[in-house]
Order: C-alpha cells, then structure tokens, then sequence
C-alpha cells in the first residue's frame, strides 16, 4: 500500500464508500465478466474491477468520463473505493471498457451479481417473493433535427387492445440518436425512451432493466420486457399492463398476475376488481420511489448517451448506484 492509500485510509475512514466496499463479493462479480481479452483491460493492463468500480462511481455522481478520470486523480475516497491510488486510466480507456461490456452485453449478470451479494447478506429479499414493473421517460441526450414524424399519447389503450391516437408535428425530426422517438405524455412530449423496472415487492431494490424507445406500448412490451428477469411468484403492475394476453403470458410462465384491471368501453370494473386494484396501488409505491431517487438523486432524467443498448447499460448502473444506497442506508443509517 502506497503512502498516499495509507493517508487517504486515515482521512476518511468513515466514508460511506469504504463501507460499500464491504457490502459486495467483487470478486463474484468479477466472474461474471469472464475474460475480456486484452483490449478490454486498456493499454497498461487495468484491474477489469477497478474499471468496473469506477464506472459505479461515474453513474453515482453523473459524471462524465472526464469528469471521472479527474476525480480519481484527486479524490481520496474514489482512490480508496476503486483501487487506483497510483496511475490511472484516462477517459478514453473508461469509456472503452463501458462500451465493451455493453457490446459483451454483461450489464444484467453484473446487476444480478450485485444483488445476489445483497441477498448473501440478508438485506435483499429475492425477487421470488413478489416483484413489481413499471416505466418512466427517460429524455434522449441529442435533439431532433428534421422529420415528419407521428406524435403517440402515451396510456390510450383498452384492455386488449391499443388506441392509436397521434399528434402529427408540424416540422419531422430525424437525430443523431438512432432509437430514441416521441411520446406525447399528458400536455408535454418527450425524445427519448422508456425505461421499464422491476423492483422487488419489499424492499425496492432494482432487479431488471429493460429500456425502448419512447413510442413503445406498455400493453405490447410486457413480454419482452420481463424476459430474463429474477423468478418471481407475482408480477404487479398498473392499468397499462392489462390485457388478456398479458395475463395468459404471465400464467404461461408460472407467475400469478397482478396487473391492475382496466376498464373498457360499456364495460365498467366489478368491485372485485376495484378492490384488487386498490390492493395493488397499495404495493406499487415502491417502483415510484425507486424512479424518484433515479430522478433526483442520481440526476437520471435524461441519458448521457444514444442509442437504446446504451442507455439501458446507462440505466443499469443508475440501478446498481441506487442498489448500493439503499443497501447502505439499511446497515449504516437505522
């Protein structure tokens, strides 16, 4: 250990990173990475968990490579928490190992890694208790240029069935940002994409991302959306998930459905079916406290980078910054 490590170890002993440092089996974590190939450990031969480390603290403080090679050089408990306390990677190199496990597509397995650690340590129950799917925009980082492009309002659907219902902008728009698309959401549109969640039922940590452009129907996207997540006995959801074939999907899988109902035209809920939807609006506020604090805490309105592959890893390491804080709030904050 350098002098400076030791220093550093000293000053800030009480930082909540060290301790994060402790809450996860990195070299579990690292596994799941597997062999990289000599590219992906930059020119002198990087730690692939340093890099790794260091882009958790890049999404934590939404910073921009940069921005994140400056502050490894400066900041003690960034040296600390990653490792780099002599030579570090510059910009190029960081943002070269991102888009390496973006392109090996590792993101998930590393998210599933993570939590896996949190389940070892008994603050993370598993997903199979219960689980819950939502979406929120998430505004593209370019701007659209020139088009002629259909404007879709978000939510008009009939149980089963999709209202087309569309705005027709005066002036199209193709961008620099392949993916990203409009959305009309209430009186304000949108450029950009969702993103879809599922949180577990108990405690919210995030356990599956999947982002789409921002036109994407939710009715329509629930089956690929929820492809390769965490089992789960029930699946929540709110009114526009509900469709028949939703709920068929769901059972097909052996998961028992709570997506809220909806109702149709000449069809009105039973009070059955008002009840069951007031029992899961009873559960669904974990998933929006989780994109509150995605929002507001971790400044993810809008994405750093285009095309849909990308911002959904982007998205994925908001997850696992929003995992780690809610981890430590439960040891250390009680």
């Amino acid at each position: 250990m350098s002098f400076l490590a030791s220093e550093a170890r000293v000053r800030i002993k009480d930082s909540p990173l060290l301790k994060l440092r402790e809450l996860i089996e990195w070299n579990k974590v690292v596994k799941e990475m597997g062999s990289l190939g000599r590219s992906g450990y930059g020119p002198t031969g990087y730690d692939p968990l340093k890099l790794l480390k260091a882009l958790i603290l890049q999404a934590w403080h939404s910073l921009s490579d940069v921005g994140l090679e400056e502050a490894l050089r400066v900041r003690l408990d960034f040296m600390l928490f990653t490792g780099f306390d002599q030579e570090v990677p510059d910009a190029t190199t960081l943002c070269r190992f991102r888009n390496l496990l973006t392109t090996r597509q590792l993101w998930k397995k590393i998210l599933r890694s993570i939590n896996t650690s949190l389940e070892d340590k008994g603050l993370k129950v598993a997903a199979s208790h219960g689980a819950i799917l939502d979406a929120t925009i998430i505004e593209s980082a370019a701007r659209p240029r020139k088009s002629l492009e259909a404007l879709v309002e978000d939510r008009l659907e009939e149980e089963g069935k999709e209202i087309i219902n569309v705005t027709i902008l005066p002036e199209a728009h193709h961008s620099v940002d392949p993916d990203a698309r409009w959305l009309k959401k209430g009186k304000k549109s949108y450029f950009g994409y969702k993103g879809f969640a599922v949180v577990d039922g108990k405690e919210g940590y995030i356990d599956h991302i999947r982002v789409k452009p921002a036109n994407a129907s939710e009715v329509r996207s629930l089956e690929e959306v929820i492809k390769g997540m965490p089992k789960t006995k029930r699946l929540y959801g709110d009114k526009g998930y509900a469709s028949q074939n939703n709920r068929e999907h769901l059972r097909g899988q052996k998961i028992k459905t709570g997506l809220m109902y909806k109702a149709s035209r000449g069809h009105d809920l039973s009070s059955r079916q008002k009840k069951f939807n007031r029992l899961v609006s009873g559960i669904r506020y974990r998933v929006e406290q989780c994109f509150g604090t995605l929002k507001r805490r971790f400044r993810f309105t809008r994405a750093s980078y285009f095309s849909e592959v990308k911002v959904e890893a982007q998205m994925i390491l908001k997850a696992i910054s929003f995992n780690l804080l809610k981890a430590y709030r439960q040891v250390y904050c009680v």
